[in-house]
């Protein structure tokens, strides 16, 4: 047993648990925008895909920082679609984000036998692989500098972006009106502020977010696309806001934990354990994790409301 938890439980383990957890971490990011505008966008799992294809496409032809700027580009064309259908056309946020990943596992298939005549997997002579950053001497820290040496910079920009996150909820004017509008939006509007357009920049942010992390799902190791490469890391990232309710670290918190328990079921299956139970091992968190969440909102609303009667009867 102790052999056994060796083998899972390595500096070799935390290195992998940064790289799953940055593409979760992106998109999650990118669907709190949306989350504190009251916008629950289900298309995360879509814009990431079709990031992911981009970034290859695009990448193997150029370079790979390119790959990053049109895998970005692509998932803000979708983020567009998204926007213009709710916001615009007033459709249903939950329908038009499942639209959403649809069209893109049907375009990216489509794409790949046009451009490849494949509809499973870019071709051997078609990747694009991301540099790795070298940390200086930060890499000779026990322990944790070997697990965040040879990250690429997209792992760096994950973590950077919480904090940016936070400043710009928290500490700017758009913030502010975000934070109205998903809170009160009738009341936010009355105030004066443009709804259509805070909500308008959540979306885009989220799909510019979305395709950053298409771009380090595909291009962090195998360098290659693959027919749904994303396997529900885009619904992962909607239980992890929903778990941290949009907030900044909370957010990130609940990716560091379903990106460990992705890396763990990697190790696990590595070390010989059963793997068909390694891998629902990320989902089950997540399954527990929204059910966590569930009860938490639905207290709040009781809460909420149990001291509203309160003022009414007093």
């Amino acid at each position: 047993m102790n052999e056994f938890l060796a083998q899972v439980l390595t500096v070799g383990t935390l290195a992998v648990i940064l790289t799953k957890v940055a593409p979760i971490l992106l998109a999650a990011i990118g669907g709190a925008f949306t989350q504190m505008g009251n916008i629950l966008n289900i298309g995360l799992e879509g814009m990431m895909l079709m990031g992911a294809f981009t970034a290859i496409a695009v990448g193997a032809v150029t370079n790979p920082y390119i790959g990053i700027l049109a895998a970005m580009g692509a998932a803000i064309a979708l983020a567009l679609i998204f926007a213009f259908a709710t916001l615009v056309l007033k459709a249903d946020f939950i329908v038009v984000g499942i639209g959403i990943n649809l069209l893109a596992v049907g375009t990216t298939i489509l794409m790949l036998v046009l451009l490849y005549g494949n509809a499973g997997v870019t071709p051997p002579d078609k990747k694009a692989i991301l540099p790795k950053v070298d940390p200086g001497p930060i890499g000779d820290i026990p322990i944790i500098g070997p697990a965040i040496s040879n990250q690429t910079i997209l792992v760096w920009a994950a973590f950077a972006l919480v904090v940016v996150y936070a400043f710009v909820l928290y500490r700017t004017r758009y913030g502010t009106h975000l934070r109205a509008v998903g809170e009160d939006e009738p009341a936010a509007a009355a105030a004066g502020i443009n709804v259509f357009r805070v909500k308008l920049i959540a979306i885009l942010i989220s799909g510019a977010f979305c395709g950053f992390a298409g771009a380090q799902l595909a291009m962090a190791t195998v360098g290659s696309f693959t027919t749904g490469m994303t396997a529900g890391r885009g619904f992962i990232a909607v239980a992890a806001l929903t778990f941290g309710l949009g907030r900044p670290y909370r957010t990130m918190i609940a990716c560091l934990i379903f990106g460990a328990a992705d890396a763990v079921a990697d190790r696990l299956a590595l070390a010989g354990a059963n793997s068909s139970l390694s891998l629902t091992m990320p989902y089950i968190i997540t399954i527990i994790a929204l059910v966590l969440a569930a009860l938490r909102v639905r207290a709040a609303v009781n809460a909420r409301a149990k001291k509203a009667l309160q003022m009414v009867g007093a």
